[in-house]
This record gives C-alpha cells, structure tokens and sequence, in this order.
C-alpha cells in the first residue's frame, strides 16, 4: 500500500511544536506597511496559534494529531515510554 504524503506547502508554512500545537505567521506583515497603524504591526509581528477547527482542518493535510489554541493537552492519548511498556507486559504476565 502506497503511504500517505503530507501537504508540503502547509508543511513549509507551519511549524509543530512538541506538544501539537501550531505556529504560523500573520498575513498582512510581508509589505504595504506604510498605511498601518504601529500597534497593527507590532500585533501582526508575533507568531499566530491556529484555531482548533483549523488544527483539525491541517490534520487531514499532514497526516498527524495536531492541538487547536483551546484544545487541552488531555485530550491525547500519550504513547507510554519503553519503562512503561515493559512494567504493563509484566503486569499482564503476572495476571495470567
């Protein structure tokens, strides 16, 4: 089965931090700054997080889980460690 390729232009216009959420810049910063206003700029200047109805939206584009700016980091399930692993198989060894 042939595997799935990510959205590459999303994926050079984003960037995924550890824990899912995504970064990406404003629109209206790149030029025609002259007429805006200095607070406009400043406040286009920082790094946007996506909303969770757009997370969802990219999700189907990369391939993978992403968090929303008022999704909580509860709502994933977390791959257990290796210690982890071994201490559940133990425990079921022990139980049969």
């Amino acid at each position: 089965m042939p595997k799935n390729k990510i959205h590459k232009g999303l994926s050079k216009r984003i960037r995924v931090s550890k824990t899912g959420k995504v970064r990406h810049r404003s629109a209206y910063h790149k030029h025609l700054s002259s007429h805006k206003s200095g607070k406009r700029l400043r406040q286009l200047r920082k790094d946007r997080r996506v909303s969770s109805s757009e997370a969802k939206r990219f999700e189907k584009l990369l391939y993978r889980r992403l968090r929303g700016r008022n999704q909580p980091r509860a709502s994933f399930k977390r791959s257990p460690s290796p210690e982890e692993r071994r201490a559940a198989r133990e425990a079921a060894k022990s139980n049969d």
